[in-house]
């Protein structure tokens, strides 16, 4: 009976985001509507959609998993990282992004970036569009994969159908709605994933035996909740979190400057004059939504050592952690089963609404910015709705076939492809909104290099271990802006029509 309620709740958020995206349909009326939503966000759908976007199935599953397994160090340093790269990135680029944007009529940030320079060959928009499939397609298999264990794991499925099936709803109301049906959805699926961290937070305290007994069960694992040192629930050992680590680890930060589908909402919002309310909703948000999940995976621990809950012997499988609460709130009767439903939702919602994002962001790539942009294939505006979704169709089937293997972690794939994010088009986006002096020719190397430097460091250098052993993004982001740097002033200053552009969006409030 509790699986039945189960499965009804989800089913019901399931056809409520596809009805979602049937009705925006008829509100995309040409390609533009359908990637940027016509400039028509309002302060608050911007704020939660860029957020929820922003935290996927991280938030509910790779954070709580990693707090359970280590303790807090590790979490709580990617938290702060996090914190301050979401002001930051509010602060310093959503407004002259904004503007810019809408200036040189870019829809899209490989389109930003070849407009920005006065790129007429278009490299700058064919490299960014290559670097988005790159990364995008196995970002948005973690999220089919999160999809895939959820209801694998609760209901006992072949997990194989179960992630095709969630890839075809989030391919659904995405291609039926676009950009805004993605970032309406993206604002519900915040509120669910609210609430569902607040029931499994208070459910987990009371099994836990109180918040009492979770601290005093914390602190019997070496280093459990200390900021300096990392622990480890099976050999209760801790080792070192030096300083070191806690900037490597911070440096996930750095990330939000480059992340396509995190620009793209704050280039979607009609005023720009609210960016101010959406800064500030949407730093809340994440610092809190952030510190909650990771009590979650302390407070998880607490529920297995006073017996309520089974234990789990990888950090892999702990991302599974609210999942194992969720079945514990359903054996307490319909009401609660249905609210256990909402709270697996919650873990569906942070997926989808990062999986949606992705797939407009890398399909748009394709149709936009190879097809239209680097190649220059003249389209009708029908064609183009026609080719933008079935280029969205076509980027989750490979998402799909890279997802097969059920044993990946949530944390490591994403941990991955937003360092590349942030190495290729961090640096290049912070000095097109504030370096006059950028070349086309420095941007074009600094992505490359950024994005080399992620692939060289990850699989050759960080083996070796000690110093070497830092988070990729963090290298491959100096890297990057001194490429840029370096190669801008060893080039030719940008013609006057790309300085005067730049001089005239600086000089808008």
């Amino acid at each position: 009976m509790a699986n039945i309620c189960i499965l009804i709740s989800i089913v019901l958020y399931l056809a409520f985001m596809v009805a979602v995206g049937a009705w925006y349909t008829k509100r995309n009326q040409n390609a533009d509507d359908f990637y940027l939503g016509g400039r028509k966000l309002g302060p608050y759908v911007t704020a939660m959609s860029a957020e929820a976007s922003d935290m996927s199935s991280w938030l509910l599953m790779g954070l709580p998993g990693l707090a359970f397994f280590n303790g807090l160090a590790d979490p709580f340093w990617t938290a702060v990282g996090l914190a301050a790269g979401t002001y930051f990135n509010w602060l310093l680029v959503a407004k002259p992004l904004r503007y810019y944007s809408a200036e040189i009529s870019a829809i899209t940030v490989p389109e930003f970036f070849s407009k920005r320079f006065g790129d007429k060959r278009c490299l700058l928009q064919g490299l960014a569009a290559i670097i988005i499939i790159v990364f995008f397609v196995p970002y948005t298999a973690s999220g089919f994969a999160a999809c895939g264990k959820l209801f694998s794991s609760l209901f006992g499925w072949d997990y194989l159908v179960c992630m095709a099936v969630s890839a075809v709803v989030i391919v659904g109301y995405t291609v039926l709605g676009g950009f805004l049906a993605a970032s309406v959805t993206d604002l519900i699926q915040s509120v669910i994933m609210s609430i569902a961290l607040a029931c499994v937070l208070v459910f987990g305290i009371f099994n836990a035996g109180g918040l009492d007994n979770v601290i005093a069960n914390a602190t019997q694992v070496a280093g459990y909740l200390k900021v300096n040192a990392m622990g480890n629930i099976l050999t209760g050992e801790s080792t070192p979190y030096g300083l070191l680590t806690v900037i490597s680890t911070m440096a996930w930060g750095l990330g939000y400057f480059g992340m396509p589908h995190i620009l793209l909402r704050f280039m979607a919002i009609e005023e720009p004059d609210k960016l101010k309310v959406s800064r500030r909703v949407g730093t809340v948000w994440v610092v809190i939504s952030m510190f909650v999940a990771i009590f979650i995976g302390i407070v998880g621990y607490g529920m297995v050592q006073n017996g309520a809950m089974a234990g789990f012997e990888s950090a892999s499988a702990a991302e599974a952690i609210i999942v194992s609460i969720a079945k514990l709130i359903s054996r307490h009767g319909v009401a609660a089963a249905l609210l256990a439903g909402l709270i697996l939702a919650g873990i569906l919602a942070s997926t989808m609404s990062t999986a949606d994002s992705q797939l407009l962001a890398a399909s748009s790539s394709v149709s936009h910015d190879l097809l239209g942009g680097f190649f220059k294939k003249d389209l009708t505006a029908k064609q183009k709705m026609l080719v933008a979704r079935g280029s969205l169709a076509v980027i989750a089937v490979l998402g799909v076939l890279l997802a097969r293997d059920p044993n990946s972690s949530v944390f490591t794939i994403v941990s991955f492809a937003w360092a590349g994010f942030g190495a290729s088009f961090g640096p290049a986006m912070l000095c097109a909104l504030f370096w006059k002096r950028t070349t086309w020719q420095g941007v074009l190397a600094g992505m490359l290099a950024g994005g080399v430097t992620i692939f060289v460091w990850k699989f050759l250098l960080k083996p070796m271990g000690g110093v070497w052993g830092i988070y990729e993004l963090l290298p491959a982001f100096l890297v990057g802006l001194a490429v840029i740097l370096a190669v801008s002033l060893a080039t030719k200053a940008p013609e006057g029509d790309v300085t005067d552009t730049f001089d005239a969006v600086k000089s808008m409030k």
